[in-house]
């Protein structure tokens, strides 16, 4: 399996990747301004904290499930919708209203405010109007997971200090459209929890002369929280997590960093992984949890470029923000203001209670991750 990669340039200036187009896209008429002032964006020092703050003002202005003047919902991502005029398999592009911009302007004069340089893009999973991965087919996942592969890699080339795919579904984690659909961000500095990770994995090292990675995963697999578990990735409960239901995919083999340096078996694997804890989140207590899922690539091995940390396994996420069936986990005053998570949870208990799910079927024999080729 193959898919086509069409490269086009929007009027306003933005980038778009279109998989498997359907027809020919006129965008000619289309608008060559987007609406967002990228000169606002800024980031502001926090002196207390030693960290970074992204300041975007006119984001209040990006869309959500809205509807038209004959009250039918308008959704800006299907076909026709508003940013993709036509069909397609799956697409990304910059985002209308990014966090951070390439073209952020330099800013001087005042060491506690910077540029807010990188990029936001958005992934749309499919055409059709799809509200949940379920409603995706294994055949569809792995078609995310090429694209997804293919695109962190393109950012880490293009000199991105940090890359993370991520996905906020559902109302409950913030998430304003319902159409199926991701992001990557594409950072120009390395965002504090990733420094902070990355210094641990040094002081591991320093200390004990191996590798925290590894470790890890050795500590899941003997553990009574692995949730599923292959060849290639381990899904596990962490020892110590800060949501209630909270689950690490991590690749299993040394060197496995960052999504660019998975072989096809890996990234099927991966794919059916994810999906597999998805569908135990479902299962549950019977109603589609909302999540959050963020990909945890390797960061530079030290500074702000250069090969990536080898003792950081490639890992995914996943953040549902439900305690039990009726209540949700709020990141509270401790919390946010302290840092000090509290899980008012046993994690060997909600393990448990995943590995019970039996998760709706699907079908992944004679599915492939396809390679992709950009149209001639």
């Amino acid at each position: 399996m193959t898919l086509t990669r069409v490269d086009l340039r929007h009027p306003d200036g933005r980038a778009f990747h279109i998989y498997d187009r359907v027809g020919t896209w006129d965008l000619s008429g289309e608008p060559r301004t987007s609406g967002h002032d990228t000169t606002h964006l800024h980031r502001r020092f926090d002196r207390l904290t030693g960290t970074w703050v992204l300041v975007s003002p006119t984001r209040n202005a990006r869309p959500s499930a809205t509807t038209s003047g004959d009250d039918r919902p308008v959704c800006p991502l299907c076909p026709g919708g508003g940013e993709l005029p036509g069909p397609f398999a799956l697409a990304v592009f910059d985002n209308r209203f990014p966090a951070l911009a390439v073209d952020a302007p330099a800013r001087a004069g005042d060491e506690r405010i910077a540029r807010s340089g990188g990029r936001c893009e958005v992934v749309v999973h499919c055409a059709e109007h799809v509200e949940h991965p379920s409603e995706l087919t294994p055949g569809q996942l792995a078609a995310l997971m090429a694209v997804l592969r293919e695109r962190t890699t393109a950012l880490w080339r293009a000199g991105h200090t940090y890359v993370m795919a991520f996905e906020n579904h559902g109302n409950a984690v913030g998430a304003t459209l319902p159409h199926q659909h991701g992001q990557i961000y594409a950072v120009d500095h390395l965002p504090p929890v990733t420094t902070a990770k990355r210094e641990q994995m040094h002081r591991h090292r320093a200390a004990q002369a191996t590798c925290l990675g590894c470790t890890l995963v050795d500590e899941d697999l003997g553990s009574d929280r692995v949730v599923a578990a292959g060849e290639h990735f381990v899904a596990a409960v962490p020892f110590a997590p800060r949501w209630p239901y909270e689950v690490h995919v991590r690749a299993r083999h040394h060197g496995i960093g960052r999504l660019g340096d998975l072989d096809d078996a890996a990234a099927l694997e991966l794919a059916r992984t994810v999906a597999t804890v998805l569908g135990r989140f479902d299962g549950l207590w019977g109603f589609a949890l909302p999540y959050m899922l963020a990909v945890q690539e390797a960061p530079p091995a030290d500074g702000d470029g250069g090969p990536a940390a080898a003792d950081w396994h490639l890992h995914v996420e996943l953040l549902p923000p439900h305690r039990n069936p009726s209540r949700l986990k709020v990141r509270a005053s401790t919390e946010t203001v302290l840092g000090l998570f509290i899980n008012d949870t046993l994690p060997e208990a909600t393990a448990k209670a995943l590995r019970s799910v039996e998760p709706a079927p699907r079908d992944w024999s004679g599915v492939s991750v396809p390679a992709i080729e950009a149209a001639p």
